[in-house]
């Protein structure tokens, strides 16, 4: 069956602000779903064609019209607004669609515009509303403030096409705003004058909005392509090849490293171990060797290690998981909110694991009290992430943000986690503690005594060090996630990310076993923290990126914004901290093993 490629251009007259000193406000982004109610194709969640004719030959199958739905409205002040909180145009017959979880979390509430295209049809300045501001009147003289204070905050818009499904699809949207001086509302002209506003409104004023849309038939983009135009647009695409690179070759380096230490050193003097003769050997031990009986000694604050590591691993799957699928498209940005929903309903359902872990290392560390490191497991870390996101929430609220999560939906996600991710945890760790990992050797009795260290070997230093290399691996890929969550690109390269993820894992593991070997030459079997912080402490790193990326790229303005960027980035640091400590620790534990 062929189709026709068609591109769809608008030319929205739209209003334009001239203060001193500051931009016009619509920059508008039109993202058109291509989703199919039947195909005889298979396809991805999300990436199913949509197929659209004109009017005359509209049938149950096949829609002429298309459907625009408002989304939010963000900017780099970090608090989105509905959009219906600006006095724009607005559709008074409004239908919303289902949200899923993730769109609800993030604030992303859709609902119907009062805009109408026909496919094919080419619409010339077509009237909208006309909005009109009177100073005498409180409202007017409010709601224009709040208008001009939007322009100043570059507040931009987002729409969303209606997802239906035989004759020609679309492959490519093109928007450009523009601004015109309507003087005669019943006769419409968008080649005039801009449109402006001055600083101080001492006159009536009205404010027409009008939008005009053409379509161009193009038969050289394919469907399948038809992404690529905004693929190209975007800054900074072929930086991810040399971040791929960059981290291949710090992990290749690292790999080098520990290859040597491990078949060369600990493998020849392994085997020297496990011959019959080898007491006059034995005398002439030194390093490591002297404190193979001391390595297994469980640590100080066994509990919270172990707490540690079963969220570690929790968020660890997670992880994987959600990249995983969106690597291979089950999860497409067309789809908003399905990312952050599978990440959501992983947690949640990756209970048994984390308590698991937990308690199986706790009871290795020879902990008794294995009810108590299960409610350390379930409610510590969770915990500190719902007290961080429901301040945010309130100041969300008193700044009458979209992002403000209801009161219903908070009660959920306790419901979520207390109905379903704690019992699962108790599961997990009911099973965990009848289980401990057996030491392949014996702990003497007596402490062996640690020499002094110098500067080189101590714990500080080697955490300090051990946090360079990961971080080295994605300060790249972090750049382009940050500019996707704060400056609202779209973000579309998972197969680089969820490549630069296994790097990381690798290189956080390498970087450990490499470490915590110098240390334990130096006869400091202390490396039960230490190999969790190592690797940990790039997330450190992390925030000192983050400190910078907010100083260096955002113009974030007002104290509850900085509040809510540092807020939600130290959620980011929590998870990015458990997951790359977890990583090292069990690298390291899984050779010691």
């Amino acid at each position: 069956m062929s189709t026709r490629g068609f591109r769809v251009g608008t030319n929205p007259c739209s209003l334009r602000l001239a203060l001193p000193g500051l931009r016009w406000l619509l920059g508008l982004g039109l993202f058109l779903g291509l989703h199919a109610t039947r195909s005889a194709a298979f396809y991805l969640p999300g990436l199913a064609p949509v197929n659209f004719c004109e009017a005359a030959r509209e049938t149950a199958t096949c829609k002429s019209s298309i459907a625009l739905f408002v989304n939010r409205l963000d900017s780099e002040s970090v608090l989105p607004y509905e959009y219906n909180i600006f006095d724009f145009c607005q559709d008074f017959g409004k239908k919303n669609p289902s949200e899923n979880l993730g769109q609800v979390l993030f604030g992303e509430r859709i609902t119907s515009s009062p805009y109408e295209f026909s496919f094919s049809k080419t619409e010339l300045c077509k009237k909208v509303c006309v909005k009109s501001y009177d100073r005498e009147n409180e409202d007017h003289k409010k709601k224009l403030a709040f208008l001009k204070k939007g322009v100043q905050l570059n507040y931009q818009h987002h729409w969303e096409s209606e997802r239906n499904w035989d004759i020609a699809r679309l492959v490519a949207a093109r928007l450009d705003p523009q601004s015109y001086k309507h003087s005669d509302e019943n006769h419409l002209t968008c080649n005039g004058p801009s449109m402006e506003i001055p600083g101080e409104h001492t006159d009536k004023l009205s404010v027409t909005y009008t939008y005009s849309v053409r379509f161009e038939e193009n038969k050289s983009i394919k469907w399948a392509s038809r992404w690529d135009y905004i693929l190209e647009s975007m800054p900074y695409t072929n930086i991810q090849w040399f971040s791929i690179m960059n981290s291949f070759v710090i992990a290749l380096f690292l790999s080098g490293m520990v290859a040597m230490i491990l078949l060369r050193a600990l493998h020849r003097d392994i085997i020297r171990y496990n011959q019959a003769n080898f007491s006059e050997e034995v005398q002439e031990d030194f390093g490591w060797k002297l404190i193979h009986g001391d390595v297994f000694r469980p640590p100080r604050n066994r509990m919270l290690l172990s707490a540690f590591l079963g969220q570690g691993t929790q968020v660890l799957i997670m992880m994987f998981i959600t990249l995983f699928l969106a690597c291979f498209g089950f999860l497409s940005p067309a789809n908003r909110g399905a990312l952050m929903t599978c990440a959501v309903v992983l947690w949640v359902l990756l209970g048994t694991p984390a308590g698991y872990v937990s308690a199986r290392m706790y009871k290795t560390l020879k902990g008794v009290n294995w009810k108590t490191n299960f409610l350390l497991t379930a409610l510590l870390c969770p915990g500190v992430v719902f007290v961080d996101l429901f301040f945010m929430n309130l100041i969300l609220w008193v700044e009458g943000s979209l992002a403000a999560i209801s009161f219903g939906t908070l009660i959920g996600i306790l419901a979520m986690w207390f109905g379903i991710s704690v019992p699962l945890t108790f599961l997990g760790a009911y099973f965990g503690s009848k289980k401990k990992f057996k030491c392949p050797v014996h702990t003497n009795q007596i402490p062996h005594h640690i020499p002094q260290q110098n500067f080189c070997t101590k714990p500080l230093f080697g955490v300090i060090i051990g946090g360079i290399l990961p971080f080295g691996c994605i300060f790249i890929q972090l750049f382009f996630i940050l500019n996707s969550i704060w400056s609202h690109q779209m973000y579309f390269m998972f197969g680089f990310l969820f490549l630069v993820f296994i790097i990381l894992l690798i290189t956080c593991s390498e970087a450990t076993v490499l470490l915590c070997y110098f240390h334990l030459c130096a006869e400091d079997y202390h490396w039960w923290w230490r190999a969790f912080f190592t690797s940990s402490f790039t997330a450190v790193y992390l925030f000192i990126y983050a400190v910078h990326y907010f100083f260096a790229k955002l113009q974030i303005m007002g104290i509850a914004s900085s509040i809510l960027y540092f807020g939600y980035t130290m959620v980011m640091v929590l998870i990015f901290f458990l997951l790359t400590g977890t990583t090292g620790f069990f690298f390291l534990f899984l050779v010691y093993y």
